[in-house]
């Protein structure tokens, strides 16, 4: 089972995927804006929000970077994602993986073999790769949702996925495909300045969007054939009988020509 721990949530293969709300930007600088997003993300139930820092290291004194603290969505620290363009550079890679954080690696702009070199030098241990293309709106067919299954079966660690497009219906597949991590832009209206709010789903849409994820984890099930309780008045009224006969000398002669 490939999990990562966040905060008190083990993300990961038969978890519930973890929602992630990124304001990122489209606060517009406004601290009122700021916390109608947060609000609104906070009603539509998501597990974290997400703001974009440029410099960490000058927004938050050294003394507070690791202390716990309460919030909505549990007790957690600071987090740390790297994010697409900062993919390729070593140095930053070497220097987030020596604080012993989760990290989450996202993979907009990259070539598969720059992926590759950036998990050979963060290890997979602690790490979440998510698949993301960077444009902002992002074309459906540029969305390449089948990258989700090429890099679990590449990379033995939890996959998550970024989208930047129009619409919820492929941020429901990115989950039937095995994300287990969903970060979706936020935005109060999108006909608001800035250039992630196209590309942003408004609080409306963000209420049904958590709400198909978790409707759709209901439905996925265990994979086992289980006849349920609630078939069981119909079988009784339909099915002639339970038993399934061996085949006859008749229905082997039919297999083989139809074969």
């Amino acid at each position: 089972m490939r999990t990562l721990m966040l905060g008190t949530r083990v993300i990961g293969e038969r978890h519930p995927t973890y929602i992630v709300a990124e304001i990122g930007i489209n606060h517009n600088g406004s601290l009122d804006i700021a916390r109608s997003l947060i609000d609104a993300a906070a009603n539509a139930k998501c597990d974290a929000v997400k703001f974009q820092k440029r410099t960490p290291e000058l927004c938050v004194p050294p003394a507070q970077r690791d202390q716990l603290r309460d919030t909505p969505w549990g007790v957690m620290t600071y987090l740390y994602k790297i994010p697409s363009a900062a993919l390729t550079d070593a140095a930053l890679l070497r220097r987030t993986r020596q604080t012993g954080r989760p990290l989450i690696l996202s993979t907009g702009m990259s070539t598969m073999p720059q992926i590759e070199a950036a998990v050979a030098l963060l290890g997979t241990e602690n790490l979440l790769i998510t698949h993301a293309t960077s444009t902002y709106p992002c074309p459906l067919p540029e969305l390449n949702l089948r990258m989700i299954h090429t890099i679990r079966s590449r990379f033995d660690c939890p996959v998550g996925y970024s989208g930047h497009e129009v619409g919820l219906a492929t941020t429901l597949a990115a989950v039937c495909l095995g994300a287990s991590l969903i970060e979706r832009h936020i935005t109060l209206d999108r006909a608001m300045w800035g250039t992630d709010q196209a590309a942003s789903v408004e609080p409306r849409g963000l209420e049904r969007l958590v709400q198909y994820i978790r409707d759709i984890e209901s439905a996925m099930g265990d994979g086992v054939k289980t006849v349920y309780e609630s078939e069981r008045a119909v079988m009784k009224k339909l099915r002639r009988t339970d038993q399934v006969t061996a085949p006859s000398s008749l229905d082997a002669d039919i297999l083989q020509r139809a074969s």
